[in-house]
């Protein structure tokens, strides 16, 4: 049990899993933090109301800043995500190559030990 423990100590670069830790991390708790309290970071701009007079120029100049700032912010928050998601994809790309490669040692090590147990039977059956 203790020899598959070690390969894997071995074959996973835990230097590029302990410097990248913290990076996800902060951005997990980041994502977390703005599911949790949407409505508080970015307020809604009222609808328009067509009812009664239109909107004066300014009024609407003022609803298109707000409106672009909003977009602009979404926009940085979707960058953000963006770059967390390919971090988590590179990391995890990284952990199945290193899965896939003790897999493959693995099983050499298991025909070794059937060798090893025919060649012993083998040699106590004379």
């Amino acid at each position: 049990m203790a020899i598959p423990w070690l390969v894997a100590l071995k074959v996973i670069p835990w230097g590029d899993v302990i410097e990248h830790a913290p990076k996800v991390l902060n951005a997990a708790r980041k994502l977390m933090d703005r599911q949790k309290m949407p409505a508080e970071s970015t307020p809604l701009p009222e609808p328009l109301d067509m009812g009664d007079a239109p909107p004066s120029p300014g009024e609407l100049k003022n609803r298109l800043i707000e409106a672009r700032q909003l977009i602009d912010q979404q926009a940085a928050v979707q960058e953000q995500m963006a770059q967390t998601l390919t971090e988590l994809a590179e990391q995890n790309a990284r952990l199945v190559g290193a899965v896939d490669l003790l897999r493959k040692r693995t099983r050499v090590l298991m025909v070794v030990v059937a060798a090893l147990v025919v060649g012993m039977a083998v040699l106590f059956a004379r």
